[in-house]
């Protein structure tokens, strides 16, 4: 599917991820296992994730993701908050919200209904799908039960 054309009055969610894996790492694991509960993965076409904020011992995470259900495109946040220092080390926090519902062809328009988290912050970037939504991408396999 060719990308859609960007607007100048939205972030630049184009690009390639990062060698690093952008969306990757124990908080993020957890927030596509509860995903996947949550959300059709097939329909899952397209995923942006913010860069990893770590503060006063939390993990924080936001993503962006694009569902195509019917002909309609629906937008989610998602966020998480997973403690990794002090007495709650290893508790896990997460939501999903939708923030944007329109024709398929109107991703532009419902993507600058996502939230701005900061000015400053770096634009998103994007995750492939199939990476996310599979047991080698999850690393649902390295995660306890």
């Amino acid at each position: 599917m060719p990308s859609p054309p960007t607007s100048s009055l939205l972030p630049d969610f184009s690009g390639t991820p990062s060698a690093a894996g952008p969306g990757t790492g124990p908080g993020w694991d957890r927030l596509v296992r509860e995903l996947e509960g949550s959300l059709p993965s097939a329909e899952i076409d397209r995923i942006w994730v913010f860069r990893m904020v770590r503060r006063e011992g939390r993990d924080f995470g936001t993503a962006i993701l694009s569902r195509v259900n019917g002909e309609r495109r629906r937008i989610y946040t998602a966020r998480f908050v997973l403690t990794v220092k002090g007495k709650k080390r290893g508790a896990f926090e997460w939501e999903l919200e939708e923030v944007g519902s329109g024709p398929l062809h109107a991703l532009d328009e419902l993507l600058a209904l996502v939230p701005r988290r900061s000015d400053e912050e770096d634009p998103p970037a994007p995750v492939d799908p199939g990476t996310w939504f599979s047991a080698e991408g999850a690393g649902a396999a390295d995660l306890p039960g």
